[in-house]
């Protein structure tokens, strides 16, 4: 049974403005090291797949820009949805694909934007997920909690599945702070990395059962994959699917579902306040990224420069981020707020073309 992983790159998210635009999301910036996310994830794929068995999914404005950073990845590997529906719809494209190449194949859907630490420990919880997968379970992959986090959704674990994994008990919402410490004391909790393998059959299965209006759009795309009509079909049928995310379309209402722990050095480096767990800090806690910046009796902050000079002076627990035509400065604990100053960029006249 070979390995098919999936990559999805279809975010644009705002929570990394200035340097994120609606042309350059955050799986295109290079956060947690000098390469751009999206190919640190292509990246620790080596020695389990080749580019050959590698997907991406992207929409239409990010499809040159995913060819020109994964030159390796031959151009039919790359999946372009015509519009946006959210993840269960471009899990479903990604699914035909592979099963008109490979009906046994399995898939390991990742997302674009995450870092990891240890790679062989990462490809390792992998590899243990597709033999799972092999009984036809649906696998998330659950990264171990080191803390009693409220920014990201849980997996509850049921009973035991020989070889660490185990049954999945329920999937739960982002928690607020007592009971995301209720999780962690009770060790019945992993967190939702967004991680999932499963065979393209089982996957085709389960969306039959539980969407059946996704189901008969794939149903009309099926027959032309690899075909000259196809683009053609995607162009048609595509849209009039359902905007769900796979998570609450398929996995939170089919029953053979399992998990698999894993401890790799996760990090969804989910905004400028998490760069800390990605980057190295000095002395004094401050993360500097990019050239410029000269920090003075400043402490735990995040700066990201430019390469134009960019003082700090007697500040702590701030992000100051320079991207060259626009300054953002935001206290950290306050970093998910910047999506508040793209909304209002999008009511300004003029300002707009920033967002």
């Amino acid at each position: 049974m070979t390995l098919y992983p999936v990559v999805m790159a279809g975010g644009s998210g705002t929570r990394f403005w200035p340097l994120s635009r609606k042309a350059r999301p955050k799986q295109f910036l290079a956060l947690a090291t000098n390469r751009p996310l999206i190919v640190e994830t292509v990246n620790r794929l080596k020695g389990l797949v080749t580019p050959g068995r590698t997907y991406v999914v992207c929409g239409p404005v990010h499809a040159r820009t995913v060819r020109r950073l994964l030159p390796r990845l031959p151009a039919a590997n790359v999946l372009v949805e015509p519009i946006a529906r959210n993840t269960a719809p471009a899990i479903g494209l990604a699914t035909l694909h592979v099963q008109a190449r490979d009906p046994d194949g399995v898939l390991a859907v990742l997302p674009s934007d995450h870092h990891v630490a240890d790679v062989p420990g990462f490809q390792a919880v992998l590899r243990h997920a597709a033999e799972v997968a092999r009984s036809g379970a649906l696998v998330t992959i659950g990264i171990r909690p080191t803390r009693a986090e409220t920014g990201y959704g849980y997996i509850r674990t049921g009973e035991p599945i020989d070889g660490g994994a185990a049954r999945v008990r329920a999937f739960v919402e982002k928690p607020d702070a007592p009971t995301a410490a209720g999780y962690l004391a009770s060790g019945e909790y992993l967190w939702n990395g967004g991680i999932f393998v499963f065979t393209a059959r089982a996957m085709r299965d389960a969306i039959e059962r539980h969407m059946p209006e996704l189901a008969a759009v794939l149903d009309r795309i099926a027959p032309t994959v690899g075909t000259a009509r196809h683009a053609a079909a995607l162009k048609k049928y595509f849209p009039t699917a359902p905007s769900v995310s796979i998570d609450y379309g398929v996995m939170e209402k089919a029953r053979d579902i399992a998990v698999v722990p894993g401890d790799f050095g996760w990090s969804d480096v989910g905004s400028f306040a998490a760069l800390p767990e990605v980057r190295p800090a000095d002395r004094d806690g401050n993360v500097v990224v990019g050239e410029g910046a000269v920090l003075v009796d400043s402490a735990g902050c995040v700066v990201v420069g430019s390469g134009r000079p960019l003082g700090l002076v007697g500040l702590k627990d701030m992000v100051v981020v320079d991207s060259g035509d626009a300054l953002l400065v935001v206290p950290r604990d306050r970093s998910q707020d910047v999506r508040a100053v793209v909304q209002a960029l999008k009511r300004s006249r003029g300002l707009a073309k920033f967002e």
